[in-house]
């Protein structure tokens, strides 16, 4: 009888924890397996952990909240606590943000981490919270967006010539395919498997997770590394969700934000080979550029000053370059 009455009471004791713990949900597009899944996942536990369970989160992949545009909506009006998106769907909210996606802006995973820690990464969450109402939690390190296509081999820009690539809702990117010749597309993400399935797209960019887990080796045959642009996906929180929490709860988000974000760092520089690997067990052609020097030179001379004012001036442009030792 005593022993039923403590169970009981552990019982009702547990459950008053969990009914008094705060959920926090995070939308993503991509699948739990993918880079994104893994930086969640480790958020997702660092915040737990940190928080001794006061603080729950909840996970929802796959696009099961709606499109990242529709997602960084939600979390700047607070419909939605966290969204894990690309930064080019960001720039439409925040176009400072834009200079992360100008091509060969960022050259290297060192440029990346550089650009997005210490005072860098506070000027950019500045710039997120004062022109797009949200804040940036952390950083997904997912590697440069590399070109697969079903048509034919790219190694020169005449190959590119014509070719439908899809692109997210970005103008830097949008007129850098332009540029080169090709016929981009701003296609929402949960369209584009189809879209390369039926047609309605030859290629898209992404890193190789990425590529990997949307399962593009069974409608893509060929794939081109293309360093124009190192692909960065922040987790962002609204700031009127953010100021409401408290002191306590926003040093647990943040901190473990950064920690998750060192994780999945590491979790690129070993995985990505995997997956490049992977897909080339199914079928997928590899390439390099022969004549990357013409694609950077077309970039610098026709995209970048078309978005030098867009994204904070010339001079800050010049800035980040020189603080990345460009």
């Amino acid at each position: 009888m005593f022993n039923k009455a403590l169970l009981a009471t552990a019982v009702m004791l547990a459950m008053s924890a969990t009914a008094q713990a705060k959920t926090f949900k995070v939308g993503m597009g991509d699948p739990m397996d993918s880079d994104q899944g893994a930086l969640a996942q480790r958020f997702e536990e660092l915040v737990e952990d940190l928080s001794d369970g006061e603080m729950q989160v909840e996970l929802f992949p796959g696009g099961q909240l709606g499109s990242e545009t529709g997602m960084i909506q939600d979390t700047r009006i607070g419909k939605l606590d966290f969204a894990l998106i690309g930064v080019g769907n960001l720039t439409p909210y925040a176009p400072r943000l834009g200079a992360l996606t100008m091509p060969y802006a960022l050259r290297s995973h060192a440029d990346a981490v550089k650009a997005t820690t210490g005072p860098l990464a506070d000027e950019w969450n500045q710039i997120a919270e004062k022109q797009a109402g949200v804040h940036i939690v952390s950083w997904l390190y997912s590697n440069f967006r590399y070109l697969t296509n079903s048509k034919r081999p790219v190694t020169s820009l005449e190959d590119l010539e014509g070719m439908k690539i899809r692109v997210p809702q970005n103008k830097i990117m949008l007129a850098t395919y332009q540029a080169w010749g090709a016929s981009p597309i701003s296609m929402s993400w949960p369209e584009v498997f189809t879209g390369l399935q039926q047609g309605v797209i030859d290629g898209q960019d992404n890193p190789d997770i990425v590529n990997y887990t949307m399962k593009f080796q069974e409608v893509q045959k060929y794939l081109t590394e293309v360093h124009y642009q190192y692909s960065l996906q922040p987790i962002v929180m609204g700031v009127r969700t953010y100021n409401k929490l408290s002191d306590e709860e926003r040093e647990i988000i943040d901190r473990a934000g950064l920690e998750a974000q060192l994780y999945a760092l590491q979790f690129q520089l070993t995985e990505a080979s995997q997956a490049r690997a992977a897909m080339e067990a199914e079928g997928v052609q590899s390439a390099q550029l022969t004549d990357e020097d013409k694609w950077i030179s077309i970039a610098k001379e026709e995209v970048w000053p078309q978005f030098y004012e867009e994204i904070g001036g010339k001079e800050s442009f010049d800035e980040l370059q020189k603080a990345l030792g460009h």
